[in-house]
């Protein structure tokens, strides 16, 4: 039998089942699930927690994010911006200068994701008490 409730005990709302017994997120409109989709992959969070409430260029971003391609960096960027996370300015000068930051969505995301990690953090905490 599943457990339809979050670790508070609350029922949880991915969980609950409605009378045609689908799961609210599997449906399309799912904000957890748009949302989830906004920042799947492997690069977008780690794009997302470096940039913070900094303006950085493209070659900073690279640096910082160990193991990054340009290529990835590129598409990440890009969808990022496509979603409202990430504002890209470029200034029309010689050499190109091309600055990327936060939105207000964007940074609105980073306590979300701050409380995300802290909660994984704890999880893992308790998770390894028990296995002691």
């Amino acid at each position: 039998m599943k457990d339809n409730h979050c670790i508070n005990g609350e029922t949880c709302p991915i969980n609950q089942v409605d009378s045609e017994q689908n799961h609210p997120c599997v449906k399309p409109e799912c904000s957890i699930k748009q949302a989830h989709k906004m920042i799947d992959g492997k690069w977008k969070l780690p794009i997302i927690c470096t940039l913070g409430d900094q303006t950085m260029r493209f070659n900073e971003l690279k640096r910082e994010i160990v193991g990054i391609t340009s290529m990835m960096l590129t598409s990440s960027l890009k969808e990022l911006e496509e979603c409202g996370i990430v504002h890209r300015e470029s200034y029309h000068e010689v050499p190109p200068k091309v600055e990327y930051s936060l939105t207000d969505g964007g940074l609105s995301l980073t306590p979300i994701l701050f409380d995300l990690g802290h909660w994984g953090h704890k999880l893992n905490t308790t998770k390894e008490k028990v296995n002691e």
